[in-house]
Protein backbone atom coordinates (compact mmCIF):
# COMPACT_ATOMS: atom_id res chain seq x y z
CA UNK A 1 0.00 0.00 0.00
CA UNK A 2 2.70 2.49 1.06
CA UNK A 3 4.83 1.68 -1.99
CA UNK A 4 1.93 2.36 -4.34
CA UNK A 5 1.23 5.80 -2.89
CA UNK A 6 4.95 6.57 -2.83
CA UNK A 7 5.22 5.81 -6.56
CA UNK A 8 2.15 7.97 -7.24
CA UNK A 9 3.59 10.94 -5.35
CA UNK A 10 6.92 10.55 -7.13
CA UNK A 11 5.18 11.30 -10.41
CA UNK A 12 6.26 14.66 -11.74
CA UNK A 13 4.27 17.52 -10.15
CA UNK A 14 1.97 15.18 -8.15
CA UNK A 15 3.26 15.92 -4.64
CA UNK A 16 3.52 19.63 -5.35
CA UNK A 17 -0.06 19.85 -6.59
CA UNK A 18 -1.47 17.86 -3.69
CA UNK A 19 0.44 19.77 -1.00
CA UNK A 20 -0.18 23.14 -2.63
CA UNK A 21 -3.90 22.44 -2.84
CA UNK A 22 -4.05 21.36 0.81
CA UNK A 23 -2.15 24.46 1.94
CA UNK A 24 -4.31 26.66 -0.28
CA UNK A 25 -7.44 25.21 1.32
CA UNK A 26 -6.34 26.01 4.89
CA UNK A 27 -8.37 29.26 5.07
CA UNK A 28 -11.53 27.38 4.11
CA UNK A 29 -10.83 24.48 6.47
CA UNK A 30 -10.27 26.80 9.43
CA UNK A 31 -12.68 29.65 8.69
CA UNK A 32 -15.48 28.56 11.04
CA UNK A 33 -13.21 28.20 14.07
CA UNK A 34 -11.08 31.27 13.29
CA UNK A 35 -14.13 33.49 12.82
CA UNK A 36 -15.73 32.29 16.08
CA UNK A 37 -12.51 32.85 18.06
CA UNK A 38 -11.99 36.32 16.58
CA UNK A 39 -15.60 37.37 17.10
CA UNK A 40 -15.53 36.29 20.75
CA UNK A 41 -12.18 38.08 21.28
CA UNK A 42 -13.77 41.26 19.88
CA UNK A 43 -16.64 41.00 22.36
CA UNK A 44 -19.23 39.54 20.02
CA UNK A 45 -21.68 36.83 20.99
CA UNK A 46 -21.70 33.23 19.87
CA UNK A 47 -24.86 34.02 17.93
CA UNK A 48 -23.07 36.75 15.98
CA UNK A 49 -20.12 34.45 15.39
CA UNK A 50 -22.50 31.82 14.03
CA UNK A 51 -24.17 34.30 11.68
CA UNK A 52 -20.82 35.54 10.37
CA UNK A 53 -19.68 31.97 9.76
CA UNK A 54 -22.97 31.25 8.00
CA UNK A 55 -22.49 34.28 5.73
CA UNK A 56 -19.03 32.98 4.84
CA UNK A 57 -20.51 29.55 4.14
CA UNK A 58 -23.24 30.97 1.89
CA UNK A 59 -20.67 32.96 -0.07
CA UNK A 60 -18.53 29.85 -0.42
CA UNK A 61 -21.46 27.74 -1.61
CA UNK A 62 -22.36 30.30 -4.27
CA UNK A 63 -18.83 31.09 -5.33
CA UNK A 64 -17.43 27.59 -5.87
CA UNK A 65 -19.48 26.59 -8.96
CA UNK A 66 -19.28 30.10 -10.42
CA UNK A 67 -15.51 30.21 -10.07
CA UNK A 68 -15.31 26.63 -11.30
CA UNK A 69 -17.13 27.64 -14.48
CA UNK A 70 -14.75 30.57 -14.87
CA UNK A 71 -11.76 28.22 -14.50
CA UNK A 72 -13.16 25.98 -17.26
CA UNK A 73 -13.50 29.05 -19.46
CA UNK A 74 -10.34 31.06 -18.69
CA UNK A 75 -7.91 28.53 -17.21
CA UNK A 76 -6.68 28.05 -13.65
CA UNK A 77 -4.09 30.81 -13.09
CA UNK A 78 -6.29 33.64 -14.37
CA UNK A 79 -9.07 32.75 -11.93
CA UNK A 80 -7.63 30.96 -8.91
CA UNK A 81 -4.83 33.32 -7.92
CA UNK A 82 -6.90 36.54 -8.13
CA UNK A 83 -9.69 34.77 -6.25
CA UNK A 84 -7.30 33.61 -3.50
CA UNK A 85 -5.91 37.14 -3.12
CA UNK A 86 -9.40 38.68 -3.05
CA UNK A 87 -10.55 36.20 -0.39
CA UNK A 88 -7.46 36.86 1.73
CA UNK A 89 -7.86 40.65 1.42
CA UNK A 90 -11.50 40.38 2.51
CA UNK A 91 -10.50 38.30 5.55
CA UNK A 92 -7.74 40.83 6.32
CA UNK A 93 -10.33 43.63 6.26
CA UNK A 94 -12.39 41.65 8.76
CA UNK A 95 -9.34 41.11 10.99
CA UNK A 96 -8.35 44.80 10.92
CA UNK A 97 -11.79 46.45 11.10
CA UNK A 98 -13.35 43.97 13.55
CA UNK A 99 -17.06 43.98 14.27
CA UNK A 100 -17.69 47.70 13.90
CA UNK A 101 -19.23 48.74 11.62
CA UNK A 102 -21.07 45.43 11.43
CA UNK A 103 -22.15 45.77 7.75
CA UNK A 104 -18.46 45.88 6.80
CA UNK A 105 -17.85 42.66 8.74
CA UNK A 106 -20.74 40.96 6.94
CA UNK A 107 -19.52 42.19 3.56
CA UNK A 108 -16.00 41.00 4.29
CA UNK A 109 -17.24 37.55 5.29
CA UNK A 110 -19.40 37.29 2.18
CA UNK A 111 -16.52 38.31 -0.09
CA UNK A 112 -14.07 35.97 1.65
CA UNK A 113 -16.40 33.04 1.08
CA UNK A 114 -17.43 34.05 -2.41
CA UNK A 115 -13.85 34.30 -3.70
CA UNK A 116 -12.51 31.13 -2.09
CA UNK A 117 -10.68 29.54 -5.06
CA UNK A 118 -12.01 26.18 -6.31
CA UNK A 119 -8.74 24.38 -5.64
CA UNK A 120 -10.43 21.04 -4.98
CA UNK A 121 -12.14 20.92 -8.35
CA UNK A 122 -9.04 22.24 -10.04
CA UNK A 123 -6.83 19.51 -8.62
CA UNK A 124 -9.25 16.77 -9.66
CA UNK A 125 -9.30 18.18 -13.18
CA UNK A 126 -5.49 18.00 -13.29
CA UNK A 127 -4.96 14.46 -11.97
CA UNK A 128 -5.64 12.51 -15.20
CA UNK A 129 -3.17 14.57 -17.21
CA UNK A 130 -0.50 14.56 -14.52
CA UNK A 131 -0.68 10.85 -13.73
CA UNK A 132 -1.79 9.36 -17.05
CA UNK A 133 -2.44 5.84 -15.71
CA UNK A 134 -6.10 5.30 -14.82
CA UNK A 135 -5.35 3.23 -11.72
CA UNK A 136 -3.12 6.02 -10.42
CA UNK A 137 -5.88 8.57 -11.03
CA UNK A 138 -8.26 6.48 -8.93
CA UNK A 139 -5.62 6.20 -6.20
CA UNK A 140 -5.06 9.96 -6.34
CA UNK A 141 -8.77 10.57 -5.83
CA UNK A 142 -8.63 8.31 -2.77
CA UNK A 143 -5.58 10.14 -1.45
CA UNK A 144 -7.41 13.41 -2.11
CA UNK A 145 -10.36 12.25 -0.01
CA UNK A 146 -8.04 11.14 2.81
CA UNK A 147 -6.18 14.46 2.67
CA UNK A 148 -9.44 16.27 3.35
CA UNK A 149 -9.67 14.47 6.68
CA UNK A 150 -6.10 15.49 7.49
CA UNK A 151 -6.53 19.16 6.60
CA UNK A 152 -9.74 19.52 8.59
CA UNK A 153 -7.97 17.95 11.59
CA UNK A 154 -4.65 19.79 11.39
CA UNK A 155 -6.11 23.17 10.41
CA UNK A 156 -7.94 23.89 13.71
CA UNK A 157 -4.83 22.87 15.66
CA UNK A 158 -2.80 25.41 13.68
CA UNK A 159 -5.35 28.15 14.37
CA UNK A 160 -5.28 27.36 18.09
CA UNK A 161 -1.47 27.48 18.12
CA UNK A 162 -1.41 30.85 16.30
CA UNK A 163 -3.93 32.29 18.76
CA UNK A 164 -1.81 31.09 21.67
CA UNK A 165 1.38 32.54 20.17
CA UNK A 166 -0.03 35.84 18.90
CA UNK A 167 -3.74 36.70 18.69
CA UNK A 168 -7.01 35.83 17.00
CA UNK A 169 -6.51 38.56 14.40
CA UNK A 170 -2.98 37.33 13.67
CA UNK A 171 -4.33 33.81 13.21
CA UNK A 172 -6.76 35.05 10.55
CA UNK A 173 -4.03 36.96 8.74
CA UNK A 174 -1.37 34.24 8.85
CA UNK A 175 -3.72 31.45 7.77
CA UNK A 176 -4.88 33.44 4.75
CA UNK A 177 -1.34 34.42 3.74
CA UNK A 178 -0.45 30.72 3.88
CA UNK A 179 -3.52 29.98 1.75
CA UNK A 180 -2.46 32.44 -0.95
CA UNK A 181 1.00 30.86 -0.96
CA UNK A 182 -0.56 27.43 -1.49
CA UNK A 183 -2.73 28.67 -4.36
CA UNK A 184 0.29 30.38 -5.91
CA UNK A 185 2.27 27.13 -5.74
CA UNK A 186 -0.49 25.36 -7.68
CA UNK A 187 -1.19 27.93 -10.38
CA UNK A 188 2.46 28.53 -11.32
CA UNK A 189 3.05 24.81 -11.84
CA UNK A 190 3.30 23.64 -15.48
CA UNK A 191 0.20 21.37 -15.32
CA UNK A 192 -1.97 24.20 -14.03
CA UNK A 193 -0.60 26.75 -16.51
CA UNK A 194 -0.97 24.40 -19.48
CA UNK A 195 -4.33 22.83 -18.62
CA UNK A 196 -7.22 23.83 -20.85
CA UNK A 197 -10.80 22.71 -20.66
CA UNK A 198 -12.34 21.29 -23.82
CA UNK A 199 -14.64 23.62 -25.80
CA UNK A 200 -18.06 23.56 -24.18
CA UNK A 201 -21.57 23.70 -25.53
CA UNK A 202 -23.06 27.08 -24.65
CA UNK A 203 -25.79 26.67 -22.05
CA UNK A 204 -26.65 28.59 -18.91
CA UNK A 205 -27.04 25.39 -16.85
CA UNK A 206 -23.44 24.43 -17.56
CA UNK A 207 -22.54 21.20 -15.76
CA UNK A 208 -26.03 20.93 -14.27
CA UNK A 209 -27.51 19.85 -17.59
CA UNK A 210 -26.08 16.37 -16.95
CA UNK A 211 -28.73 14.15 -15.35
CA UNK A 212 -26.01 11.85 -14.05
CA UNK A 213 -24.36 14.76 -12.24
CA UNK A 214 -27.69 15.81 -10.71
CA UNK A 215 -28.09 12.27 -9.35
CA UNK A 216 -24.68 12.47 -7.71
CA UNK A 217 -25.38 15.89 -6.23
CA UNK A 218 -28.68 14.70 -4.79
CA UNK A 219 -27.05 11.62 -3.30
CA UNK A 220 -24.14 13.43 -1.67
CA UNK A 221 -26.33 16.22 -0.36
CA UNK A 222 -27.81 13.60 1.98
CA UNK A 223 -24.37 12.18 2.76
CA UNK A 224 -23.45 15.72 3.80
CA UNK A 225 -26.53 15.84 6.04
CA UNK A 226 -25.39 12.63 7.70
CA UNK A 227 -21.94 14.01 8.46
CA UNK A 228 -23.22 17.35 9.73
CA UNK A 229 -25.71 15.71 12.07
CA UNK A 230 -23.10 13.34 13.55
CA UNK A 231 -21.08 16.30 14.82
CA UNK A 232 -24.04 17.72 16.75
CA UNK A 233 -25.20 14.32 18.03
CA UNK A 234 -21.67 13.59 19.26
CA UNK A 235 -21.78 16.69 21.47
CA UNK A 236 -25.15 15.58 22.90
CA UNK A 237 -23.77 12.10 23.54
CA UNK A 238 -20.77 13.60 25.33
CA UNK A 239 -23.06 15.62 27.62
CA UNK A 240 -24.69 12.38 28.77
CA UNK A 241 -21.46 10.41 29.09
CA UNK A 242 -19.10 12.55 31.10
CA UNK A 243 -18.55 15.47 28.72
CA UNK A 244 -14.96 16.55 28.29
CA UNK A 245 -13.23 14.90 25.37
CA UNK A 246 -15.90 12.30 24.60
CA UNK A 247 -17.25 14.10 21.53
CA UNK A 248 -13.72 14.49 20.18
CA UNK A 249 -13.18 10.73 20.63
CA UNK A 250 -16.17 10.03 18.40
CA UNK A 251 -15.28 12.56 15.72
CA UNK A 252 -11.63 11.53 15.74
CA UNK A 253 -12.64 7.89 15.37
CA UNK A 254 -14.83 8.81 12.41
CA UNK A 255 -11.90 10.63 10.82
CA UNK A 256 -9.52 7.73 11.46
CA UNK A 257 -12.04 5.32 9.96
CA UNK A 258 -12.30 7.47 6.83
CA UNK A 259 -8.52 7.70 6.60
CA UNK A 260 -8.02 3.94 6.88
CA UNK A 261 -10.84 3.19 4.45
CA UNK A 262 -9.60 5.71 1.90
CA UNK A 263 -6.01 4.48 1.97
CA UNK A 264 -7.10 0.85 1.65
CA UNK A 265 -9.48 1.69 -1.21
CA UNK A 266 -6.89 3.59 -3.22
CA UNK A 267 -4.17 0.99 -2.73
CA UNK A 268 -5.63 -1.50 -5.22
CA UNK A 269 -7.07 -1.34 -8.74
CA UNK A 270 -10.80 -1.88 -9.22
CA UNK A 271 -12.47 -3.60 -12.14
CA UNK A 272 -15.89 -2.80 -13.55
CA UNK A 273 -17.76 0.48 -13.98
CA UNK A 274 -17.34 2.91 -11.06
CA UNK A 275 -21.09 3.65 -11.09
CA UNK A 276 -21.80 0.11 -9.89
CA UNK A 277 -19.02 0.32 -7.31
CA UNK A 278 -20.42 3.62 -6.03
CA UNK A 279 -23.77 1.98 -5.31
CA UNK A 280 -22.05 -0.72 -3.26
CA UNK A 281 -20.05 1.86 -1.32
CA UNK A 282 -23.12 3.99 -0.56
CA UNK A 283 -24.93 0.86 0.66
CA UNK A 284 -22.01 0.18 3.03
CA UNK A 285 -21.91 3.84 4.08
CA UNK A 286 -25.64 3.91 4.85
CA UNK A 287 -25.46 0.65 6.82
CA UNK A 288 -22.51 2.00 8.80
CA UNK A 289 -24.59 4.88 10.18
CA UNK A 290 -27.45 2.71 11.48
CA UNK A 291 -25.73 1.17 14.58
CA UNK A 292 -25.07 4.65 15.98
CA UNK A 293 -28.66 4.79 17.27
CA UNK A 294 -27.75 2.09 19.82
CA UNK A 295 -25.71 4.72 21.75
CA UNK A 296 -23.74 2.17 23.84
CA UNK A 297 -20.90 3.03 26.24
CA UNK A 298 -18.06 5.31 25.23
CA UNK A 299 -15.63 2.60 24.08
CA UNK A 300 -18.24 0.79 21.96
CA UNK A 301 -19.62 4.07 20.62
CA UNK A 302 -16.13 5.15 19.58
CA UNK A 303 -15.71 1.88 17.70
CA UNK A 304 -19.08 2.38 15.97
CA UNK A 305 -18.06 5.92 14.99
CA UNK A 306 -14.90 4.55 13.42
CA UNK A 307 -16.94 1.95 11.54
CA UNK A 308 -19.33 4.63 10.27
CA UNK A 309 -16.43 6.54 8.73
CA UNK A 310 -14.79 3.53 7.10
CA UNK A 311 -16.59 3.87 3.75
CA UNK A 312 -16.74 7.67 3.61
CA UNK A 313 -13.43 8.36 1.87
CA UNK A 314 -13.86 5.41 -0.55
CA UNK A 315 -17.32 6.73 -1.49
CA UNK A 316 -15.90 10.21 -2.06
CA UNK A 317 -13.00 8.85 -4.11
CA UNK A 318 -15.39 6.83 -6.25
CA UNK A 319 -17.82 9.70 -6.77
CA UNK A 320 -14.93 11.86 -8.02
CA UNK A 321 -14.38 9.29 -10.78
CA UNK A 322 -18.10 9.18 -11.62
CA UNK A 323 -18.39 12.98 -11.68
CA UNK A 324 -15.48 13.03 -14.09
CA UNK A 325 -17.34 10.57 -16.35
CA UNK A 326 -20.66 12.42 -16.33
CA UNK A 327 -19.68 16.08 -16.43
CA UNK A 328 -20.62 17.57 -19.82
CA UNK A 329 -17.69 18.35 -22.06
CA UNK A 330 -15.78 21.44 -20.95
CA UNK A 331 -17.36 21.65 -17.47
CA UNK A 332 -15.21 19.35 -15.34
CA UNK A 333 -13.99 21.96 -12.79
CA UNK A 334 -17.48 23.38 -12.46
CA UNK A 335 -18.90 19.88 -11.92
CA UNK A 336 -16.44 19.10 -9.13
CA UNK A 337 -17.16 22.50 -7.58
CA UNK A 338 -20.89 21.76 -7.58
CA UNK A 339 -20.15 18.56 -5.67
CA UNK A 340 -18.19 20.55 -3.06
CA UNK A 341 -21.03 23.06 -2.72
CA UNK A 342 -23.72 20.41 -2.41
CA UNK A 343 -21.76 18.50 0.20
CA UNK A 344 -21.13 21.66 2.26
CA UNK A 345 -24.78 22.74 2.09
CA UNK A 346 -25.88 19.25 3.14
CA UNK A 347 -23.44 19.35 6.04
CA UNK A 348 -24.91 22.66 7.21
CA UNK A 349 -28.45 21.29 6.86
CA UNK A 350 -27.52 18.26 8.95
CA UNK A 351 -26.03 20.46 11.65
CA UNK A 352 -29.23 22.54 11.74
CA UNK A 353 -31.54 19.49 11.79
CA UNK A 354 -29.83 17.41 14.46
CA UNK A 355 -30.25 19.94 17.27
CA UNK A 356 -34.07 20.19 17.23
CA UNK A 357 -34.39 16.43 16.68
CA UNK A 358 -32.22 15.77 19.73
CA UNK A 359 -34.16 18.20 21.88
CA UNK A 360 -37.41 16.35 21.15
CA UNK A 361 -36.19 12.76 20.98
CA UNK A 362 -32.90 12.56 22.83
CA UNK A 363 -29.42 11.54 21.73
CA UNK A 364 -30.57 8.32 20.06
CA UNK A 365 -32.90 10.37 17.85
CA UNK A 366 -30.00 12.68 17.04
CA UNK A 367 -27.99 9.70 15.79
CA UNK A 368 -31.03 8.52 13.84
CA UNK A 369 -30.61 11.56 11.57
CA UNK A 370 -27.40 10.27 9.90
CA UNK A 371 -29.00 6.83 9.58
CA UNK A 372 -32.04 8.31 7.87
CA UNK A 373 -29.93 10.59 5.67
CA UNK A 374 -27.75 7.66 4.59
CA UNK A 375 -30.87 5.66 3.70
CA UNK A 376 -32.26 8.55 1.63
CA UNK A 377 -28.90 8.98 -0.14
CA UNK A 378 -29.00 5.31 -1.08
CA UNK A 379 -32.64 5.55 -2.19
CA UNK A 380 -31.84 8.52 -4.46
CA UNK A 381 -28.93 6.66 -6.03
CA UNK A 382 -30.92 3.46 -6.60
CA UNK A 383 -34.07 5.18 -7.85
CA UNK A 384 -32.14 7.14 -10.47
CA UNK A 385 -29.66 4.40 -11.43
CA UNK A 386 -30.75 4.54 -15.09
CA UNK A 387 -29.10 7.97 -15.42
CA UNK A 388 -25.76 6.48 -14.38
CA UNK A 389 -25.91 3.39 -16.56
CA UNK A 390 -23.31 2.74 -19.23
CA UNK A 391 -20.49 4.88 -20.53
CA UNK A 392 -21.54 8.54 -20.61
CA UNK A 393 -19.68 9.49 -23.76
CA UNK A 394 -17.82 8.16 -26.69
CA UNK A 395 -14.16 7.36 -27.03
CA UNK A 396 -11.98 10.23 -25.88
CA UNK A 397 -10.79 12.35 -28.71
CA UNK A 398 -7.37 13.85 -29.09
CA UNK A 399 -6.58 17.28 -27.78
CA UNK A 400 -7.75 20.11 -30.08
CA UNK A 401 -5.07 21.71 -32.20
CA UNK A 402 -3.15 24.39 -30.36
CA UNK A 403 -4.23 23.18 -26.92
CA UNK A 404 -1.41 21.90 -24.72
CA UNK A 405 -1.80 18.53 -23.15
CA UNK A 406 -2.66 14.98 -24.01
CA UNK A 407 -5.50 12.54 -23.70
CA UNK A 408 -6.42 10.18 -20.86
CA UNK A 409 -4.01 7.34 -20.58
CA UNK A 410 -1.19 9.34 -22.14
CA UNK A 411 2.30 9.86 -20.86
CA UNK A 412 2.42 10.27 -17.07
CA UNK A 413 3.30 13.80 -16.07
CA UNK A 414 2.14 15.25 -19.37
CA UNK A 415 -0.55 17.91 -18.77
CA UNK A 416 -3.92 17.10 -20.25
CA UNK A 417 -6.39 19.42 -21.91
CA UNK A 418 -9.50 17.82 -20.52
CA UNK A 419 -10.19 14.74 -18.46
CA UNK A 420 -13.91 14.72 -19.21
CA UNK A 421 -14.94 11.53 -21.02
CA UNK A 422 -18.30 12.87 -22.13
CA UNK A 423 -17.03 13.84 -25.58
CA UNK A 424 -20.32 13.69 -27.45
CA UNK A 425 -22.19 16.95 -28.03
CA UNK A 426 -25.05 17.10 -25.57
CA UNK A 427 -28.38 16.31 -27.25
CA UNK A 428 -30.97 19.05 -27.16
CA UNK A 429 -28.54 22.00 -27.22
CA UNK A 430 -27.99 23.53 -30.62
CA UNK A 431 -25.96 26.63 -29.89
CA UNK A 432 -23.76 27.43 -32.82
CA UNK A 433 -20.90 28.73 -30.72
CA UNK A 434 -18.92 27.62 -27.71
CA UNK A 435 -18.97 29.20 -24.28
Amino acid sequence: MVAGYRDLLRSKHAARLLIGTLVGRLPNATAALAVVLFTRAEGGSYALAGVLSAVYGVGNAVGQPLLGRAVDHYGQPRVMLPAAVASAVAMAVFAVVGLEPLPVAYAAMLAAGLFTPPLEGGLRALWPGVLGREEWVHAAYALDAVAQEVIFSVGPLLVTALVALWSEAAALLVINVIGVAGALSVVVSPPSRQWRSAPREAHWLGALRSRGLLVLLGTFFFVGIALGSIGVAAVGYADEHGGGMVSSYLLSALGVGALVGGLAYGARPWAGPPERRLRVLVVALALGYLPLVLVPGVAAMTALAGLSGLFLAPALACVFVVVDRHAPRGTVTEAFSWLVTTFVVGNAAGTAAAGPVMEHGGVAAGFAVPGAAGAVALAVLLATARFLTGTPGGTPTSTPTGTPGGTPGGTPGEPQAENDRNRAVEPGFRAGHQA
